[in-house]
């Protein structure tokens, strides 16, 4: 028998559930927060703006949300800022187009993708700034810190990975990501449901590297056993030192 597929009304149900969750289990969400959304224009991004809106219209605890989508003026590759600006209106969300550029010249130790994605990172908290907010929230989901912790123990030898909420003291910033135990199918499936509309143009710098290679493994492994995301994720909180190999000084 074939897997009933889910209704649209089910999607958003279970995801509204584990963004709850994560929201609740790892105390993201206080009174008096404005959140900052970086909103990049991809799945993972909307459907973060479309929870927080939610949840931002339920008394407690009282919060205001913020969206706030970044341009690089000298990469040609663009979403659809008009239908951004829509979509955020119809949640009820202000919209910021914040526009920026950097230069691959002067740092060419850096890759232009670590370039761009740290000048955008810093155009968000300049942001948060100036709109006097003091979190930001951005789109990673579950499955983007179970692999981001496989990478980093495959090619850094750390066991380590982005946290649901990370206080930045240098910056008087604190980054949140309410979308910590959704699953990036569940969101795939609203995009499609809800009428998601795709970026405009393809990053020239976008290319097949590493982490696909372990997006890939980490798909192959959940097929071998349906409860490694549970499994993987409950490590992060379960780590036995005794049972592992002391630090060699």
């Amino acid at each position: 028998m074939e897997d009933r597929v889910m209704t649209k009304r089910e999607v958003w149900d279970k995801m509204r559930r584990r963004f709850i969750k994560g929201v609740t289990d790892y105390g993201l969400i206080e009174d008096g927060d404005r959140i900052l959304v970086g909103l990049s224009g991809g799945k993972d991004s909307l459907a973060l703006l479309q929870l927080l809106a939610w949840r931002s219209r339920i008394y407690v605890p009282r919060f205001s949300v913020v969206a706030a989508h970044v341009s690089m003026t000298n990469i040609p590759y663009a979403s659809d800022t008009d239908w951004l600006r829509s979509f955020c209106d119809g949640e009820g969300v202000p919209f910021l187009h914040v526009r920026t550029s950097f230069d691959p010249s002067t740092d060419t130790r850096k890759s232009p993708c670590f370039l761009c994605s740290w000048n955008r990172r810093k155009a968000l908290f300049e942001t948060a700034k100036a709109e006097g907010c003091n979190k930001i929230a951005l789109g990673h989901h579950m499955d983007d810190i179970i692999v981001t912790l496989l990478m980093n123990m495959t090619f850094q030898g750390a066991f380590s990975t982005m946290p649901p909420l990370l206080r930045m003291r240098k910056f008087d910033m604190t980054i949140i990501r309410p979308l910590c135990l959704v699953h990036e199918p569940d969101i795939r499936l609203w995009a499609e449901l809800d009428g998601y509309r795709k970026q405009t143009a393809a990053c020239p710098y976008e290319r097949v590297s590493h982490r696909s290679e372990v997006e890939d493994l980490f798909h192959a492994l959940e097929r071998m056993n349906p409860e490694l995301r549970y499994n993987i994720w409950g490590s992060m909180a379960n780590v036995q030192e005794d049972m592992l190999p002391r630090k060699v000084k």
